[in-house]
């Protein structure tokens, strides 16, 4: 295990250089630049904007902006933000927590479609199984961004409520506010778990291990608990290391229509105005929580499953 371990962190660390490298390359030969706002303005003078490319570093040669940065990054130092002007791990640090909630909570929801595609196979062809998979093809049919729009102006109209992302009252007023944004979040994860439960738990059924297993009396309870579930489920394993860091990047266009001060939010503001620093900085963040939340779900593998074996 610990061989495995420390080959899996070394394979982690290396592709995170070449992520980052690639990242780092991009932002920096993307045509404009931070000055280009500026530009909109109309007092702005050259002298400034060369002042303002001096003192960030923009006029360095590409391989000496990017010795600088690696060796900053090093020592958690990502510089200083364009627009906030404070070092842009202090800017996402308020923000983190309020994206945290809303994943967390969203990765909660999305794990309800576990049970849903359990019934949906055991009772398949009959009522369940199709109200379920009508369920799923109309959630994933409907856009999220449109569901979130029309949920906000029913509830404004008929309710009187609207979103709020700060400022809350209270552990219930948290939840009212926080609530919907994650059940629309976590829709996708609802639909993909139970279509994925779904497929495994039919796939178990027809196996001959389930088959001796009734013949031998015992009830649907015990075949599907220590049979057909302990089986089906296991290849769910590497969803689960994947999901979480999937809804927390992908919140950012919830963020913007619930009015959540996440760090969905954030990243866009640093994309739109060209934020380099901010924007790498988040980008290392996202990837170590993808990197580490798939390392995660090999290790487990060996829990889940004693007949795998690490060498």
């Amino acid at each position: 295990m610990r061989r495995f371990l420390a080959r899996r962190l070394l394979q982690s660390v290396l592709l995170l250089w070449v992520l980052m490298t690639f990242t780092f390359c991009l932002t920096r030969l993307a045509p404009g630049g931070p000055e280009s706002m500026l530009l909109e303005q109309p007092k702005i003078q050259k002298v400034d904007l060369d002042r303002i490319r001096a003192r960030f570093g923009l006029d360095d040669p590409l391989p000496l902006a990017y010795a600088k940065w690696l060796g900053n990054v090093l020592r958690l130092d990502f510089g200083m933000s364009y627009h906030y002007l404070r070092p842009p791990l202090e800017v996402i640090g308020e923000r983190m927590w309020a994206t945290v909630q809303l994943g967390a909570l969203a990765y909660a929801i999305a794990l309800i479609g576990i049970p849903l595609g359990v019934a949906a196979a055991l009772n398949r062809g009959r009522l369940p199984d199709i109200s379920i998979r009508v369920f799923t093809v109309m959630s994933d049919a409907v856009p999220n961004w449109w569901m979130a729009l029309v949920i906000i102006v029913a509830l404004s109209t008929f309710a009187g409520w609207v979103p709020r992302g700060q400022g809350t009252e209270g552990p219930l007023d948290w939840f009212r506010h926080i609530i919907i944004p994650a059940a629309i979040l976590g829709l996708g994860g609802i639909v993909g778990f139970t279509r994925y439960v779904r497929s495994q738990v039919l796939e178990v059924i027809g196996q001959d291990y389930v088959r001796t297993a009734r013949a031998k009396g015992l009830t649907e309870l015990a075949v599907a608990r220590d049979h057909i579930l302990r089986n089906a489920l296991l290849p769910l394993v590497t969803i689960f290391g994947g999901l979480l860091p999937a809804l927390i990047s992908g919140a950012a266009l919830m963020e913007v229509i619930f009015a959540w001060p996440g760090m969905g939010r954030l990243y866009l503001d640093a994309a739109l105005s060209r934020d380099y620093p901010l924007l790498l900085a988040m980008i290392t963040i996202a990837t170590i929580a993808t990197l580490l939340g798939t390392l995660s779900a090999d290790v487990m593998y060996g829990y889940v499953d004693p007949r795998i074996r690490y060498s």
